[in-house]
């Protein structure tokens, strides 16, 4: 198999396999409980957290688990507004945000907050004077996401400290990293983010488990309440099995720039032989992150491509798995050709892809571009 779909979830290394067996076997305990059990369970909580801070090049006590990459941006934006309500009622943010950035954000919009979004150019660029121009001092949150999950483009987030700057801003500046986290080099202080969120599924760690990084614990009202768990940050009984497979993840994940690189030299190999084909149209911008490439394949609606490319044990999306099937938002913000849009598909890496791999896909799309294109 191809498996060409890992910004939706990527496969389990063993390891990380047996990290999460260790915890439901042997380490089971609960973290919070004072005997010998809970104590171990509590020591492998703090290892957990320390080998995921390490990678996210921060101090283990600003890094708090959640129950996902989705549970993180919602305690962000809703926490962040929370604390900053009083000075004032502005949100800045992107288009092409995920959707649990989104979502939360069109909550706190119904409810009267001022949102204002920037849509991208047609090669899915933010413009940054624009985006920068709408700080002002009356806002409290700048959102915005490191790389997008449907077409790869880079986020101009580390310039959005000094716009704050020069606004007299009071805002939090909140960075969606899910599709960065372990992919590129990035931290806190090179991003000048207040918040960050991560996800351990994208880094072949399991499901069920993400992460939030906050520059101080106080900068947010925690959003999930019930316990004291995570410094009151994320209540309820940390999920264990998932927890120790994130810091098996995070360890593996150690060699980004090896990584990114080996990705990139796919990437470029899969473009370089499919770039003449005339059905062919690159959706991606060309410095986008190496993981990601989005492309349309004309005189085929995506899910038949998808469905094609699974007949051949190849593994690709019709776009982020988060929209089931719904017409890309991102793409359409960008104001692509509805013939662009409704053929596009997202082919997504891991730095277990091979070339093999990638003459398996680029054969497929050249039986498709004989078979299917127009003209």
């Amino acid at each position: 198999m191809a498996y060409f779909d890992n910004s939706a979830t990527t496969k389990p290394t063993e390891n990380v396999v047996e990290a999460v067996r260790f915890a439901l076997t042997e380490c089971w305990g609960n973290p919070s409980s004072l005997h010998s059990l809970g104590t171990e369970a509590n020591n492998a909580l703090t290892k957990a957290r320390k080998q995921v801070s390490s990678l996210l090049s921060c101090q283990s006590e600003n890094f708090f688990f959640t129950t996902s990459g989705t549970a993180g941006n919602n305690t962000a934006i809703f926490g962040a507004y929370e604390k900053q309500k009083r000075l004032g009622n502005r949100i800045v943010t992107t288009s092409i945000e995920h959707p649990s950035v989104l979502e939360p954000i069109k909550r706190l919009e119904q409810n009267g907050v001022e949102v204002i979004k920037i849509t991208p150019d047609k090669t899915g660029k933010i413009n940054e004077d624009e985006f920068f121009s709408a700080i002002n001092d009356k806002t409290i949150l700048v959102s915005c996401m490191h790389i997008n999950n449907e077409i790869g483009s880079v986020m101009p987030v580390s310039a959005i400290k000094s716009a704050v700057k020069r606004a007299k801003s009071p805002a939090l500046i909140h960075t969606d990293c899910v599709q960065a986290f372990g992919k590129i080099p990035f931290s806190p202080n090179s991003l000048g983010a207040d918040i960050i969120t991560v996800s351990a599924h994208k880094i072949h760690g399991p499901k069920g488990v993400g992460g939030i990084y906050l520059k101080n614990k106080n900068i947010i009202k925690p959003f999930m309440l019930g316990g004291e768990q995570e410094s009151n940050i994320f209540a309820g009984t940390q999920g264990m099995p998932a927890i120790l497979g994130f810091g098996e993840a995070a360890e593996e994940s150690k060699n980004i720039t090896a990584n990114a690189e080996k990705v990139r030299n796919l990437k470029n190999y899969l473009i370089e032989n499919i770039k003449d084909l005339k059905s062919v149209t690159i959706n991606s911008p060309v410095d986008a992150c190496p993981y990601i490439l989005n492309l349309s394949i004309l005189g085929l609606p995506s899910q038949p491509i998808v469905n094609f490319m699974s007949e051949r044990n190849i593994q690709i999306s019709a776009g982020s798995a988060c929209k089931m099937g719904h017409r890309s938002t991102v793409l359409t913000a960008m104001g692509l050709d509805s013939k662009i849009i409704d053929s596009a598909v997202r082919i997504s890496f891991s730095r277990y892809n091979t070339e093999d791999d990638v003459n398996l896909l680029i054969d497929a799309i050249k039986e498709i571009d004989k078979k299917y294109r127009k003209g």
